[in-house]
């Protein structure tokens, strides 16, 4: 229980979302970096744009947290987090485009193809992703090369075709062609879980979890990157732009089968529930350790933006 003067979770992601925002900044900078040629300013400003405009980090902060659970180092830990966030944050730059969702607002702010123009949004959002890699491999990360391997292939694939990009082209399809309760559960597992997975992973990676702990701090990835899609898809029913900060109501006018939609929002809700209880089912053998891992996964089903 927290007393006046310990934290509260509310305080400790706000921290951790400081920590990241600090190093984002300093290392989207105009001043190239050995190796490169310039760094346009423009393009800098559209991925600035693009990175620095708010948000929870909660990618990021379950990198973190997963990683002092295993005693990794904070300092690398926060280059993987930045590189996560940076390609989250390049995900959805490419995702407000007019060819995907066409959105004009992103955490209450112009998208980045409405504050600049499409083909440098397209830019930044590729130069974002490429830089994620060069971030955890950098000598200020200081990982040890065979660590940075590991990384590199697992955020490889959960950002790539068989993740994140391919739940993107799954969700498009699902305009066309509405998928079962099976396609659904697959689709969002890749579109959204499987870089939430990787958040946690991470932490275990950076930390040479036994494949026993690795294995449930990404079970426990998958259950929490389950229940924030359908925090998300509920709200996009219950919620409003304004406490949104983006569009609501899309999926339904676009025709996106979603399980919210498919089952109502009391099954939702109960389902949430369940993943709650089963996300600190999977963090009990590590005791008081994990408290801040057990909140996270409280408040990503209870979330209210």
């Amino acid at each position: 229980m927290n007393t006046p003067d310990t934290p509260t979770f509310d305080d400790r992601l706000a921290a951790r979302a400081a920590q990241v925002e600090k190093l984002l900044r300093a290392l989207l900078d105009t001043r190239p970096e050995s190796g490169e040629i310039s760094r346009p300013e423009r393009l800098i400003a559209a991925m600035r744009h693009g990175v620095l405009n708010g948000g929870k980090r909660l990618r990021p902060f379950l990198v973190l947290e997963c990683a002092a659970l295993f005693d990794a180092g904070e300092a690398q830990a926060l280059h993987v987090a930045a590189a996560l966030e940076a390609i989250h944050c390049y995900s959805l730059i490419h995702d407000d485009l007019p060819a995907m969702d066409d959105d004009d607002l992103r955490r209450g702010q112009p998208t980045v193809h409405r504050a600049y123009d499409e083909a440098t949004a397209i830019l930044a959002g590729d130069a974002l992703l490429t830089f994620a890699f060069d971030i955890v491999t950098s000598p200020a990360a200081d990982i040890e090369p065979r660590t940075a391997v590991e990384l590199v292939r697992a955020l490889s694939r959960a950002a790539g075709m068989g993740g994140m990009v391919g739940g993107q082209a799954l969700d498009l399809q699902a305009e066309r062609i509405k998928p079962d309760e099976a396609g659904i559960i697959t689709l969002q597992a890749m579109k959204t879980g499987a870089l939430i997975r990787f958040a946690c992973e991470a932490g275990a990676i950076l930390g040479k979890a036994q494949p026993e702990d690795r294995e449930r701090i990404a079970e426990f990835g998958s259950a929490v990157g389950l229940a924030f899609q359908l925090a998300d898809d509920l709200l996009d029913i219950t919620s409003n732009a304004k406490a949104m900060g983006k569009a609501t109501g899309k999926d339904a006018a676009a025709g996106k089968a979603t399980l919210p939609a498919m089952h109502g929002a009391d099954w939702t809700r109960q389902q949430l529930k369940g993943l709650v209880a089963r996300s600190h089912e999977l963090l009990e053998p590590y005791g008081e350790a994990a408290e801040t891992l057990k909140q996270a996964a409280t408040f990503i089903a209870e979330r209210k933006n």
